[in-house]
C-alpha cells in the first residue's frame, strides 16, 4: 500500500500536502473543541450539587457558557456546536434533563432519610 501512496503523492506536490495539512488541522481542532465541551459538561455535571465555592464557581460557568445566547466569543457555546455541526439547543435540553433528575433524585433521597 506505501509503494501505491507514493505514486498518488508526489512530495513536492504543494497543493496536495496544503490539502493534508488543512485535514490535520481540522481535526486538531475538532478534538480540541470536543475537549472543551467534553470539560464544560464534567463540571456542571461534577458540580451541579457542590456545596463548596469553587465548586459552584465552575458549575456556574459552565452552566452559563452553556446558556448564554448571541455571545460574540468565538469560543462561545453556540459557535463550538456549529462547528461540531451539533445542535445547540438539543444539547441544552439534554442537560437541563440531566439537572432536574439529578435534583429530583436528591430531594428524594432527603426525603427518605
Amino acid at each position: 500500500m506505501k509503494t501505491s501512496l507514493l505514486g498518488i503523492l508526489e512530495p513536492t506536490d504543494d497543493g496536495i500536502i496544503a490539502q493534508l495539512s488543512r485535514k490535520t488541522i481540522r481535526e486538531g481542532e475538532e478534538r480540541l473543541l470536543y475537549a472543551m465541551l467534553e470539560c464544560a459538561i464534567e463540571d456542571y455535571q461534577k458540580y451541579a450539587s457542590a456545596t463548596d465555592k469553587k465548586g459552584q464557581q465552575l458549575f456556574q460557568q459552565a452552566e452559563e457558557w452553556f446558556f448564554e445566547i448571541d455571545s460574540g466569543s468565538e469560543f462561545s457555546f453556540e459557535n463550538l456546536c456549529d462547528y461540531l455541526q451539533l445542535n445547540a439547543c438539543y444539547v441544552r435540553k439534554g442537560l437541563l434533563k440531566w439537572k432536574n433528575e439529578k435534583l429530583c433524585r436528591q430531594a428524594r433521597q432527603r426525603l427518605a432519610s
